[in-house]
């Protein structure tokens, strides 16, 4: 089962989405990476001597037919038998292959520093793969096929798609069809209401389905990144749905979208108005207990939320989950943390200050261009060179639904990466209150994915050392958000246990036991045994003090 998991990870570490998209990627941190490798080329020409006549032999074998050189095999691009079959097509693209592992030879020979090495294979990666051959029309068999099939129809069809998408989506190729799908409409359709709201949020509470319902509430906090609909998507996904039906009592924070007169709102701002938001839920369940929810900055918003009630002797929150969500980041996570430094911090800072937010449309292109084969130039064979339409799949028209970040919170998350405030004696201070997660002693459970490039796992499981109570930690068999809309009836789904929290993340894992199907069933029974009695459901929305106005998903969602 390890070795299982450890080829997952593989999977997962290839993508360099790891690298935190929140500071990005500086040109002149490419540039210099890339000036000092030809600069040590030039004074040691050795390497790149060797690697160029290794090429130079690899073309001639190419040509000879003798090459053993051929893609990996989970490699969608070159799956077509004409690769294999046509002898033109299996030149160019071996050769492209021979290029590449030239590049990447040169590079590991050169002697440069790690985090040279890395930068620079992060730039040549990007140009390889930009000049793959299946990027052309000529090049990518399937293409030529689709054109004389369609009798040309397919590039024009492809060069309509361009057009639309450098007039609406900023000259990036569309990800879905958004004409599909409509929120409130197929989308987020579990019925509730707003039941509080402020400048900052909006407090939805959920219609029960169930005559019995727990008397603890649970509140689901979602990252401010993205919009909380992630949480009831399409029915058949939808986690409100499923836990509604489950008989519990639910609600949801919806994050406002902040434009730049809101540029001043903080951690400390969204974590005042949780505790207003809070305060609604116990007055309308009349429960002075909750069971409370984040996932990825969520996660972070909710960490902090709890912190800060710890700090005040407030004993409201009965017990958290943190959901695919890094408190205590490190560089050595991956390989792509080499490009976190201290400039460059500063510099996604000053960025944001200057626009007054950190815009979601710009962070959504960063996070394309960290995986340009899945992102970019997959959509770019399927909508221009085969003249698709790009698919209707809900997950990607909720990623694709972007918000912006407030200045002020791009800079909270920032200072996460230079003052480490969660880990273990930190003595950062937050509303007046020293951060220490180790008086937080009441149950908690997390969860993460063997193959998110976003949070990795064993960064997740730090986690696990920074809390004082009773810590169940779940890993399921997914990417990010994958992980968490994992419904039963998925007969790939599975996920790992282990109920002894070890000191490392390779220690739980070696004892771990694997089980078939959703977590979601195991979270079921772990909260149910922690919600309290059963009860009679109510017969209303809020109460008089927080009467139910619009019904789900609310406004602030449409912003």
């Amino acid at each position: 089962m390890a070795k299982q998991i450890e080829n997952m990870e593989k999977k997962a570490a290839d993508s360099p989405t790891s690298i935190n998209s929140l500071i990005g990627v500086r040109r002149a941190e490419l540039l210099k990476s890339m000036g000092v490798l030809v600069g040590h080329a030039v004074r040691q020409p050795k390497p790149l001597a060797k690697n160029l006549a290794k090429y130079g032999k690899e073309l001639t074998q190419i040509v000879q037919g003798k090459s053993e050189l051929a893609p990996e095999l989970r490699d969608r691009r070159f799956m077509d038998p004409t690769w294999q079959h046509n002898k033109v097509y299996k030149y160019g693209l071996q050769s492209w292959l021979a290029m590449r592992e030239g590049m990447e030879g040169w590079i590991d020979d050169s002697g440069i520093a790690e985090d040279d090495k890395a930068r620079v294979n992060f730039l040549l990666n990007i140009l390889a793969d930009s000049l793959a051959p299946t990027n052309t029309l000529l090049g990518n068999p399937a293409a030529m096929k689709r054109l004389f099939e369609s009798g040309g129809m397919s590039i024009i069809n492809g060069m309509k798609n361009a057009y639309d998408d450098l007039r609406n989506n900023g000259g990036m190729p569309s990800m879905v069809d958004g004409s599909k799908f409509e929120v409130g409409g197929n989308l987020a359709t579990s019925e509730g209401s707003v039941v509080y709201k402020n400048e900052m949020l909006e407090l939805i509470q959920y219609k029960p389905t169930t005559d019995k319902v727990y008397e603890i509430p649970v509140v689901i906090v979602p990252p401010q990144i993205n919009k909380f609909y992630a949480n009831d998507l399409s029915p058949e996904k939808s986690v409100i749905r499923y836990y509604t039906s489950k008989g519990y009592q639910m609600f949801a924070i919806s994050w406002r979208n902040p434009q730049r007169q809101h540029s001043h709102w903080g951690l400390e701002n969204y974590v005042q108005s949780l505790i207003e938001a809070t305060d609604a839920v116990m007055k309308i369940t009349r429960s002075k207990k909750i069971n409370m929810s984040g996932a990825c900055s969520g996660g972070i918003t909710l960490a902090s939320f709890l912190n800060e009630l710890q700090a005040r002797g407030d004993e409201r929150v009965n017990t958290y989950t943190l959901q695919v969500c890094v408190l205590d980041g490190d560089k050595s996570d991956t390989e792509m943390g080499l490009f976190v430094s201290d400039k460059s911090i500063e510099a996604a800072r000053k960025m944001s200050r200057r626009k007054g937010i950190l815009e979601g449309e710009q962070l959504a292109k960063t996070f394309a261009w960290m995986r340009p084969n899945d992102l970019i130039w997959n959509y770019v064979v399927n909508n221009y060179l085969l003249g698709d339409q790009p698919p209707a799949f809900d997950i990607l028209f909720w990623n694709d639904d972007t918000t912006n970040l407030p200045a002020q919170l791009h800079s909270d998350y920032l200072d996460l990466a230079l003052d480490k405030r969660f880990a273990k004696e930190s003595s950062v201070e937050f509303m007046g209150h020293e951060i220490d997660l180790s008086k937080i002693e009441i149950d908690g459970f997390m969860i993460a994915g063997v193959t998110d490039h976003i949070t990795p796992w064993r960064a997740c499981y730090r986690n696990t050392q920074l809390f004082g109570g009773k810590i169940d930690f779940v890993l399921a068999n997914a990417g990010h958000i994958q992980s968490l809309l994992n419904p039963p009836g998925n007969p790939k789904a599975k996920y790992f246990t282990n109920k002894k929290i070890e000191a490392t993340s390779d220690e739980w894992l070696a004892g771990a036991e694997e089980h078939q199907g959703s977590w979601w069933e195991y979270w079921d029974k772990w909260l149910g045994a922690r919600s309290g009695e059963l009860k009679n459901s109510p017969k209303k929305l809020g109460n008089k003090s927080h009467p139910p106005t619009v019904k789900a998903p609310g406004e602030y969602v449409f912003t």
